[in-house]
């Protein structure tokens, strides 16, 4: 579409649930988008139960935030979720991290980890995403969050009838897309500034960090120059 990029979690077989391939095939389209032309991309789901099942724990998706935004990546180009049936876990996250949410009166949030007694953590950034008395109630209980009570307490932006989600997003990526986007760029990350990072997205980066320097090649020649005794060159990559 011009100037909106779509993106489509396929998977339904396995109620869309991630693996690290497709967090990492994700994260690729994000890039994507970020450096193309596209203004906007809003974020969906093949079929309407399952928006997503969250990761998959027959392949545990270890560096799942990496396709996240605002974990593993900034982008100042806005995103759009756009959730129908369940958002479960790791899917749920990764719905609500994105910078606007519609969702589909049938939809519900679910974040099921404390009865799972498996868990990241990214989920506590929701508590500067909604209201800390909400959030940590389904954190800590794993009870779902229906759409109506999201949508009360400001957790999504748009409730729509079932099946509409969808065309509700382009709506409003179309609304987005037509602004001025240096304004549209600018504002979005001066207000996400103005929030900060939580600790979990702060861990996120600091190891960015040091994977960028432990793998790159300015690394990879200092340990060589170490085992054949002689002094590093760096180059800076």
């Amino acid at each position: 579409m011009d100037g909106i990029a779509e993106i489509t979690i396929a998977r339904p077989e396995k109620r869309n649930a991630m693996t690290g391939q497709m967090f990492a095939d994700l994260r690729s389209c994000f890039d994507r988008f970020a450096q193309g032309d596209a203004r906007v991309a809003i974020l969906k789901a093949e079929g309407d139960k399952v928006f997503c099942a969250g990761a998959d724990l027959s392949d545990p998706p270890e560096m799942f935030w990496h396709g996240v935004p605002e974990f593993g990546f900034r982008c100042d180009k806005p995103i759009i979720s756009a959730i129908s049936g369940k958002a479960i876990g790791a899917g749920m996250v990764l719905a609500l991290m994105c910078d606007f949410v519609v969702v589909s009166e049938d939809a519900e949030l679910i974040y099921p980890e404390a009865r799972i007694g498996v868990a990241k953590g990214a989920v506590s950034v929701l508590m500067k995403r909604g209201p800390m008395r909400v959030v940590m109630e389904m954190m800590l209980t794993g009870d779902p969050l229906g759409a109506e009570r999201a949508y009360q307490v400001g957790m999504v932006n748009h409730i729509v009838p079932a099946g509409q989600h969808v065309e509700a997003a382009r709506k409003m990526a179309r609304q987005l897309a037509d602004n001025a986007p240096l304004v549209v760029e600018m504002l979005k990350r001066l207000g996400l500034d103005t929030l900060g990072d939580t600790p979990i997205q702060t861990l996120f980066d600091t190891s960015l960090r040091v994977d960028k320097v432990m793998n790159s090649q300015d690394a990879a020649d200092a340990l060589e120059a170490f085992r054949e005794k002689r002094k590093p060159v760096f180059h800076g990559r």
